[in-house]
């Protein structure tokens, strides 16, 4: 047993007596002694306390007021002065450290902990819930280079004069890579990007009607700025990179090299009325076929059939005459049947690549079979995923872009391929690469329970849930375990159409209660929009919510179960209530969610744009959750809400982690959480702390959060106008 004495100098605004709590190491500060014991003033040290204590060779301590202010924890095996300033220290300090010189260490905005905005090293993130991610429309972001701008023949912007402006293939990878300082100051590790395989239709701006697998679209590179230089830039900077995966289906022309879907060429198409030569549609001067190449054509397909391959060589102009070899009849024509240029028929479709159903119509999009069999549109012909030669050259067609050094793949359209065909190709690519992280889309407007019921009228094999299991009972999800392939979770998301979109959390406990369905729900990727739904009546709108509303959304995501995902803009409320997509029938990119969004990046402007409140609150979000490993990997347990505010428990304690979320929406609320784990909590917004005996109480602002951490760093980053 040891035998010391420690002095500590009171805080001007400390209340007396000065008070010690004591334990011995390994009890985890639970003695049962709280508050402690009473110091008594030093006669000979005018604001110093003194106490003798006894106990083990050393003891964990902490000084406090039993008013809630109070020290970190603290250990001493011998004599010594302790003050808030200097510290520990063997002799007297100096006179001129006086108690008026002090601060309380829970002073409500007490200085930010000194916590790294940058994230570990690439190495050592191998878990993909240590990360957030920015989700962008690669040629909407940035636009580095505008020599590979595009226009697609559809939805062309004009402005007065009649000039073509906004061209849809605008952002580029050389203006991504300019600007991952942003994205890396707003504090996202990694960015999920849309797929850059080579793209063909009348409005692939966005990389989803996929022609060839093999080779990056030009359109998004720059002689100094491949996809290779991308990603070796983002890993420079410490961000992975997520790359969309189509694997459901191709354009409507084919894939380059493999299969060709029966067409005309665009070059010969002639609207009614009018004849060729006299197309006037931006850069489309004399007719649609591609401006950029020589030859005016669309596709350059080796397995084309001989007459296609010939006119694809020569008479850009289209005007020779071709007969169209499935009616007899000469183009170009005005008025030919349009379906001959643009459209598919399912029935002359080669098997080998391609199922034959049909179109996906009325009710298809809740029934598994058609959904996984027919065409979802006249653009994005459906693939047959089952066959070897579709799997043989869609697996290695990405597994070399993995070996590029993509860190994730994200799987569009999940629910039109069936789960253990679609597996298939996800364990081949984990195969390939091992701690691949993939995680799909299976879009679902509503809880996505299937057949366990909560209005689902969909059945369990086309829902998220599904996908994440292994077992075959679609109202037992236990009865398999972890697919090891998590899913977008749509299910929270869209919960948010009747929660944060209303100012209230009222109902958002009730979704939280299915997590148990899931494989692993702390690997969902959680997001309030995307560029297809937000949180609205409709589900396509970008959200149209006060901006307090949306805060409350970001503390919610932000702090719950799964990893966070932001969709490029929202930071700044860019397109807020507009459409997601084009809706009618004259609508161009520029009035929808997917409009340019560069404008805002300049260096005249970035400035303007980090400034902006919501800006400074996801920042200060990435940051604590970056900082608190239980906001990252934890279940959520002891979920409770009542509208206006929500508590939940984040224990990882099994990596020494544990926090106590409290949020608040609307208004101020009073928050009690107990069955905690006993302790000393810091608060990493306000910076107050206090210890726990099983009960937490505190205050949380309205729109703001409290995320008491046990033994935590105390307050990270700064006040601002939502975390406060």
């Amino acid at each position: 047993m040891v035998d010391f004495v420690v002095r500590f100098l009171r805080p001007a605004d400390w209340a007396e007596p000065v008070m010690v709590y004591t334990w011995t190491p390994g009890s985890g500060g639970d003695q049962g002694n709280w508050p402690g014991v009473p110091m008594a003033a030093d006669p000979d040290a005018p604001g110093w306390y003194r106490l003798r204590l006894t106990g083990a060779p050393s003891l964990h301590l902490l000084f406090h007021d039993n008013r809630g202010r109070q020290t970190p924890d603290l250990e001493r095996d011998r004599d010594g002065w302790f003050s808030l300033q200097a510290g520990w220290t063997d002799v007297p300090l100096d006179a001129a450290l006086s108690p008026s010189s002090l601060e309380s260490p829970i002073a409500p905005h007490s200085t930010p902990t000194a916590v790294q905005l940058e994230p570990r090293p690439l190495q050592d993130r191998l878990d993909f819930r240590e990360e957030t991610i920015y989700f962008l429309l690669t040629t909407r972001f940035y636009d580095g280079d505008p020599s590979n701008n595009f226009f697609c023949r559809d939805r062309i912007q004009f402005d007065d004069q009649g000039n073509a402006v906004d061209p849809h293939w605008r952002g580029d990878f050389k203006g991504l890579i300019q600007r991952l300082d942003y994205i890396c100051d707003l504090g996202f590790t990694a960015i999920w990007i849309t797929p850059p395989i080579e793209n063909r239709s009348g409005l692939d701006y966005h990389g989803y009607h996929g022609y060839d697998w093999t080779r990056i679209d030009p359109r998004l590179e720059s002689p100094d700025a491949s996809y290779q230089d991308l990603i070796d830039a983002a890993h420079a900077k410490g961000i992975k990179i997520i790359q969309d995966v189509v694997i459901n289906h191709s354009c409507q022309y084919g894939i380059r090299g493999k299969v060709h879907i029966d067409h005309l060429p665009i070059k010969y198409y002639v609207a009614q009325g009018s004849e060729q030569g006299r197309e006037n549609h931006g850069p489309y001067q004399g007719n649609l076929g591609n401006y950029a190449w020589p030859n005016r054509d669309d596709i350059d397909n080796p397995v084309a059939p001989g007459w296609y391959r010939e006119c694809h060589e020569r008479d850009p102009e289209g005007i020779e005459p071709l007969v169209d070899p499935k009616t007899g009849e000469t183009v170009p024509k005005s008025g030919y049947n349009p379906g001959r240029f643009f459209g598919i028929d399912a029935d002359d479709l080669d098997p080998e690549w391609y199922h034959q159903d049909g179109f996906i119509c009325g009710g298809d999009w809740e029934s598994a079979h058609p959904l996984q069999q027919r065409h979802m549109a006249g653009d994005c012909i459906d693939l047959a995923t089952e066959r070897q030669n579709v799997k043989d050259y869609i697996i290695g067609s990405v597994n070399k872009l993995l070996d590029l050094g993509v860190d994730a793949l994200r799987i569009d359209t999940v629910k039109h391929i069936e789960r253990s065909n679609l597996l298939e190709y996800v364990n081949a690519w984990k195969d390939h690469k091992p701690d691949l992280f993939v995680f799909g889309e299976n879009l679902v407007k509503g809880y996505g329970w299937g057949d366990l019921g909560g209005g689902d009228n969909g059945p369990s094999e086309i829902r998220p849930w599904w996908y994440t299991r292994l077992g075959d009972d679609p109202c037992d999800p236990v009865s398999g375990g972890d697919s090891g392939f998590p899913q977008l979770d749509f299910g929270l998301f869209s919960t948010f159409r009747d929660t944060v979109s209303k100012g209230t959390y009222a109902g958002t406990g009730q979704i939280l209660s299915m997590d148990w369905i899931y494989g692993d729900v702390t690997q969902l990727v959680t997001f309030l929009q995307n560029h297809d739904v937000g949180p609205d009546n409709d589900f396509k709108y970008r959200f149209k919510g006060d901006q307090w509303m949306a805060a409350a959304a970001y503390n919610l995501i932000w702090t719950a179960r799964g990893i966070p995902c932001l969709y490029f803009g929202e930071e700044i409320e860019f397109m807020k209530g507009a459409p997601q997509d084009v809706e009618g029938e004259k609508d161009t990119l520029d009035t929808t969610g997917r409009a340019y969004f560069g404008d805002h990046l300049t260096d005249e402007r970035i400035a303007e744009t980090q400034a902006h409140p919501i800006y400074r609150h996801i920042r200060r979000l990435n940051l604590i959750r970056r900082a608190v490993p239980a906001l990252q990997k934890a279940r959520m347990t002891q979920v409770n809400e009542w509208g206006s505010g929500m508590s939940f428990v984040r224990d990882l304690m099994e990596e020494g982690s544990y926090a106590v979320i409290g949020l608040a929406i609307g208004s101020g609320q009073q928050l009690s959480v107990s069955g905690v784990r006993p302790g000393v909590y810091r608060d990493a917004i306000t910076g107050a702390e206090q210890h726990c005996d099983g009960n937490l109480h505190f205050p949380v602002k309205a729109n703001s959060a409290g995320i008491w951490v046990l033994n935590g760093p105390g307050k990270i980053g700064e006040d601002e106008v939502y975390l406060r």
